[in-house]
């Protein structure tokens, strides 16, 4: 690649995100070959079919969820996920845990390992949030509450003693006022009947 050439590509690449799609490069510009170019160069790292991350953004432990949740922007992180960035486990997921709403397309994304949750349409925004996943960027994923009464409706398919773990770590984090934000998604969720002798057990 000539000093030119690299100088171009370099002025376009900066007028990007530090994590962006192909269709995005090619509003800058930027075309396949480019990226190809761009990615045997050093200066941006492919981090999913079609999301690339440049070389000089901030480090960050949570690029798996920066690639996923480009790949599918209509996409909540949820369940396993969401539970280990609230710090309500200690478990670190095997794959992004993303929820969709339900009757929509499914994303495939092979590469993070993702696993994908259809939730219901009407309470499909309740709970979510932002994290900053690196500075200045951030991914949607459900609150605490959310994910732990997620978690307690779903505890046959993540494991009873996850879901009553992170359950105790919530609780005892913000004592009552806490049961009070759990009892509220519950409801909305009509999951009080799960919730309610599951929070006297742990308090007891």
């Amino acid at each position: 690649m000539s000093a030119a050439e690299n100088s171009r590509l370099e002025q376009r690449l900066a007028g990007l995100a530090p994590t962006f799609t192909t269709a995005q490069a090619r509003q800058a510009l930027l075309s396949p070959r480019d990226l190809t170019s761009l990615v045997a160069a050093g200066e941006i790292d492919e981090l999913s079919r079609g999301v690339y991350r440049r070389a000089d953004a901030p480090e960050t432990a949570h690029a798996d969820l920066l690639a996923v949740c480009a790949r599918a922007p209509r996409a909540v992180v949820c369940g396993e996920s969401a539970l280990a960035l609230h710090e309500l486990i200690d478990d670190i997921p095997t794959a992004v845990h993303i929820a969709v709403p339900r009757g929509t397309r499914r994303p495939t994304i092979s590469y993070p390992p993702t696993v994908v949750a259809q939730y219901a349409p009407t309470t499909f925004a309740l709970g979510v949030e932002r994290f900053e996943a690196a500075p200045g960027e951030t991914v949607p994923v459900y609150s605490a509450a959310r994910s732990v009464v997620d978690a307690m409706r779903h505890r046959g398919r993540i494991g009873e003693t996850l879901a009553l773990s992170a359950l105790g770590r919530y609780l005892r984090q913000g004592g009552r006022r806490n049961v009070g934000e759990l009892q509220d998604v519950a409801r909305e969720l009509g999951a009080l009947s799960v919730i309610r002798p599951a929070v006297e057990a742990v308090l007891a």
